[in-house]
């Protein structure tokens, strides 16, 4: 039994039906950390039950135990630990549903002991407070009480990556609150999500989610849509309308592209922040509402500001809180899993077969910049799904713009990577050993698929059979 009250260490349960991966992974993580271990799922629960446990690194598959069994056991405890999954690749999908079910992330077999602390440690940093871990889990709980909701706003907002958890960390601590939100980010990072995930988990009636795109409307109609307007106002208003503030009267009010409206518009809105009360277009009347401002924009609001493009009081009213979403360049480890989660909804939206991706497909897609992020990935995988009539998706099913453009890039991070390990001296360094290289790994990454090779390479088939033969 570990001493916590001499403890400085997070707690940290493996799992695993296999001693040797048990006792590995217990004595690369042991200076670090204080570890417990388990052979099956009784032993597990019992540690569980009876100890401080911050973190548990479970198998999948252990003999007749099932991992998702323990995992389901373990989130049901008073204080959850924070799940890792370990899993074989060819059981990433299984890994990725663990995931939905509430595992922070998983690692594959066999495992880079140097990662599973990086993603260890990732995973408990920022959940320390006076000493203590203080994992999201049980904020999630208590949300539950306090709301009567379980917090699944969070489910669509795929990833577990750093940059991603502080995204879901922050909706999570905000979401009970009343504060107005400001989300900046790239066209396709999947601002409305957050909007979304922040009303889900706020606590106000689930159909109070209005939305409006500012930059799909002109001025007049803009303010018109946002605030109603009295019969006779103008032109065309042959009856009263009632506004966007009116009908989410009591929840949230979502802003899209809040950088598109006009200054007009802006000083009205204001006012809404500042005096909760509208008016609507023709009418001197204040009508009092309650509604959560929520406003996005792939623009930097406070560039436009400090220019003179959007009025400054306004700004600082909007930016209480601001959440930034990542572009995707810059949380690639979620790219799998987010293309995982897409060829499951496109194979039964499209009366499929659930695909998956090829290694070479995969890696294709982890190398590419995805200037238009999240929604250039769902179109990407979408176009596999419906292009594949086999079980897997290869580069030849994926779109042109990735297949052609990044081919190129994939094979000098192959080079690259293989160049350090394999050239030592620089006598070695010449023109048909980096080739041999070169070729020897796109084969192995399609699996000897010569074809696939060739794409990879950015050759014809012949041309590779005959540098094969040369070399």
């Amino acid at each position: 039994m570990i001493d916590h009250n001499q403890q400085n260490h997070a707690v940290i349960l493996i799992v695993d039906d296999e001693k040797p991966t048990r006792d590995g992974l217990r004595l690369a993580l042991e200076d670090n950390f204080d570890c417990y271990v388990a052979s099956d799922i009784r032993e597990a629960i019992n540690i569980l039950k009876n100890e401080k446990v911050d973190l548990m690194l479970t198998d999948l598959r252990m003999g007749a135990d099932n991992g998702m069994d323990l995992l389901d056991q373990a989130l049901a405890l008073s204080a959850p630990p924070i799940a890792v999954m370990m899993t074989a690749y060819g059981s990433v999908d299984t890994a990725v549903e663990a995931m939905r079910r509430g595992a922070w992330h998983f690692v594959t077999k066999p495992l880079n002991l140097d990662e599973v602390e990086m993603l260890i440690n990732r995973a408990l940093r920022g959940r320390i407070q006076d000493n203590k871990i203080v994992k999201l889990e049980q904020e999630n709980q208590q949300l539950r009480k306090k709301t009567g909701k379980s917090p699944h706003g969070l489910e669509r907002l795929i990833g577990s990556s750093l940059p991603m958890t502080q995204v879901h960390q922050m909706i999570t601590q905000i979401a009970p609150t009343k504060a107005t939100v400001l989300i900046e980010g790239e066209s396709g990072t999947g601002k409305e999500l957050v909007a979304a995930a922040i009303h889900a988990m706020s606590g106000r009636p689930p159909n109070k989610l209005i939305t409006v795109n500012c930059a799909a409307l002109s001025s007049q109609l803009l303010e018109s849509e946002l605030f109603g307007h009295e019969k006779g106002a103008f032109t065309g208003a042959s009856q009263k309308r009632i506004g966007r503030f009116e009908q989410a009267n009591g929840g949230t009010i979502f802003l899209d592209e809040i950088g598109e409206i006009d200054q007009a518009t802006q000083v009205k809105l204001l006012r809404v922040l500042s005096e909760k009360t509208i008016e609507r277009v023709g009418s001197n009347e204040p009508i009092k509402v309650d509604v959560r401002v929520v406003t996005a924009t792939n623009k930097n609001l406070h560039s436009m500001a400090a220019n003179g493009n959007f009025r400054e009081d306004l700004f600082f009213r909007l930016n209480v809180v601001k959440i930034e979403m990542p572009p995707l360049r810059n949380r690639s480890e979620d790219i799998i899993l987010l293309a995982n989660a897409f060829l499951k909804e496109f194979a039964i939206e499209n009366n499929r077969e659930e695909k998956s991706l090829s290694d070479t497909a995969a890696k294709l897609l982890q190398v590419y910049n995805w200037p238009g992020n999240v929604r250039e990935l769902r179109t990407a995988i979408e176009h596999g799904v419906v292009m594949s009539n086999a079980k897997f998706i290869s580069t030849q099913h994926l779109p042109s713009f990735i297949t052609k453009n990044e081919s190129l890039a994939l094979n000098d991070r192959i080079l690259e990577a293989e160049t350090k390990n394999s050239l030592a001296k620089p006598a070695d360094f010449n023109l048909s050993a980096l080739e041999k290289i070169t070729i020897q790994r796109a084969l192995e990454h399609s699996s000897d698929n010569r074809t696939l090779a060739a794409e990879l390479l950015g050759i014809s088939r012949r041309t590779l059979q005959r540098k094969i033969k040369d070399l």
